[in-house]
């Protein structure tokens, strides 16, 4: 079964990636944070995290969000010639921001709209006239709906009928976010009716229940992001068959950040903004360590507390 790196956008970028891939592994693909269009062209920090060059290597899979065959083909257009062989389509943000204009799950609502996305996958999946004579494939990543557990029932078929490697589903509505109970139930009705290998995704944050998914339901694969982010051992630790303790875990994410923080020493010259942004690797990590620890950590205002915190971390 693959264990796959879910996209958080402001984590998972080329650096987490290529570290955590060389100090911790156990994941067989890493998704990038989506790709999309502003003003009709590829952001310029997206096309810097998907460059070849900054994921040599690692096994990486990108991942576009759009919001008809327009935006896709725009999007494509730019990533297939950079060599990539497997393109996933986002299905599923559940923010705001990208819902309200029909965008990750705010497309599962409009089914002509997935026919627009799923004709393009079509045409170029059944494409035999490649220059270098190699296809791209595709996966979509999902939720059961917007704002319904049933939306999902619309457009399976349509799916069905779309040649995909996978479908990753997240068994939430977007209106959810993360908050709430994965709805099993649904994820189960949804197991049974597509007929492409399906992945699981939602609140996995142990090996036991990454063992207890496998051996429960007839996975092609489990994708981790949180729980990746808080342990980032996890993929690890489930793919060798024990534990590591808990002095384990934190030697390799203090490895981890001394590495990404020397990455953004190159790339974020000013003192300040480099602190804010290597704080985030913290953010979901409460749960392992001790909460005054933590509190420590992403409360500090300069970069000597900041260091003298992560220093003093024990479990």
């Amino acid at each position: 079964m693959k264990i796959l790196f879910a996209p958080l956008q402001g984590y998972t970028e080329d650096a987490y990636r290529r570290l955590h891939h060389q100090l911790c592994g156990g994941v067989d693909e890493y998704y990038t944070p989506f790709v999309r269009l502003e003003n009709e062209e590829i952001r310029s920090k997206d096309a810097r995290d998907i460059n070849p060059k900054h994921n040599e290597g690692v096994p990486t899979v990108p991942q576009v969000i759009a919001r008809d065959g327009k935006e896709l083909q725009t999007l494509l257009t730019t990533i297939i010639p950079l060599g990539y062989r497997h393109i996933d389509i986002n299905m599923g943000c559940p923010f705001p921001l990208q819902t309200r204009h029909g965008r990750g799950a705010g497309i599962l609502p409009h089914p002509d709209k997935v026919i627009e996305i799923c004709k393009i996958i079509q045409d170029l999946s059944a494409d035999k006239e490649r220059e270098d004579g190699k296809q791209v494939s595709f996966s979509v990543k999902m939720r059961l709906g917007l704002e319904g557990r049933d939306e999902w029932k619309e457009i399976i078929t349509i799916l069905n009928d779309t040649p995909l490697r996978h479908i990753t589903l997240h068994p939430r509505v977007g209106i959810q976010q993360y908050k709430g109970e994965t709805d099993m139930e649904a994820f189960e009705e949804f197991l049974h009716l597509c007929n492409h290998p399906v992945v699981y995704n939602g609140d996995i944050t142990t090996p036991e229940q990454i063992e207890h998914m496998a051996s429960t339901y007839p996975l092609h694969g489990i994708m981790l992001g949180r729980g990746l982010l808080a342990r980032p051992t996890l993929a690890a630790e489930y793919r060798q068959g024990y534990e590591l303790s808990a002095q384990q875990r934190i030697a390799t994410v203090k490895q981890l950040h001394e590495r990404l923080l020397a990455h953004y020493a190159n790339v974020i010259p000013a003192e300040t903004q480099r602190l804010m942004k290597i704080r985030t690797f913290w953010d979901y990590m409460e749960p392992q360590l001790d909460r005054k620890q933590w509190k420590k950590i992403v409360k500090a205002g300069n970069m000597k507390n900041y260091l003298a915190a992560i220093d003093a971390l024990s479990v």
